[in-house]
């Protein structure tokens, strides 16, 4: 399966609480719902699209207990609930040895290795929602596969941010771009591995 990482950011890179004003409140943060205003028909539609290629869903402990406690009891329909509650969930954790939001396989040990494995399987993708820190390290461990950035038309000004320094170089090919009516940027890129270098040289030596 190819792994997958879908995030909302900002302008300013912040990753932090995009859905709700008391979504992640960790250290402080205040400035939570700041995606919410720029949500839109079409935005949904091509989330709608992506969720229709995984084969399961991988969180860190944080976003599971959150997702686990509220996405069951959603029962007005939308295009996402069905399919979020019924694929099967993969949580790595340190700390939990079960999972309340069947189907769920907690990965226990070292992550890198369980998550290798998990990719080595047959499927679509393997899909990482929310989960900023689980997403950022693996994709400086070399096993994300796609990025899938959502860019609303903002400034936080604090919050945590999805890719977060010291970490490993990482290159991107871009794949896939739109934007919609609210002014979200929709953003896919293929990983490249190690980003590369170079010292500029001139205009004549630009492909």
């Amino acid at each position: 399966m190819k792994i997958t990482l879908t995030q909302f950011v900002s302008l300013d890179g912040v990753s932090q609480g995009p859905g709700a004003a008391d979504e992640d409140v960790s250290e402080g943060f205040t400035r939570g719902g700041w995606f919410v205003p720029f949500m839109d028909a079409a935005f949904v539609r091509t989330a709608s699209e992506w969720l229709d290629q995984a084969d399961g869903l991988l969180f860190g402990r944080r976003t599971y207990e959150a997702f686990a406690r509220d996405w069951p009891q959603i029962t007005e329909p939308d295009p996402f609930t069905v399919r979020m509650n019924s694929l099967p969930k993969y949580l790595v954790s340190s700390t939990l040895t079960e999972g309340s939001w069947a189907p769920t396989t907690v990965l226990g040990g070292d992550p890198v290795t369980s998550v290798a494995r998990l990719r080595e399987q047959p499927g679509r993708e393997l899909q990482i929602h929310g989960s900023a820190r689980l997403g950022g390290f693996l994709v400086a461990s070399g096993l994300v596969d796609t990025v899938r950035l959502v860019v609303a038309p903002t400034v936080v000004g604090e919050g945590r941010r999805l890719f977060t320094h010291p970490s490993q170089s990482t290159g991107f090919r871009l794949v896939g771009r739109e934007h919609t009516p609210s002014g979200l940027v929709l953003l896919e890129y293929a990983t490249t591995g190690t980003a590369p270098l170079a010292d500029y040289e001139g205009v004549d030596a630009l492909t």
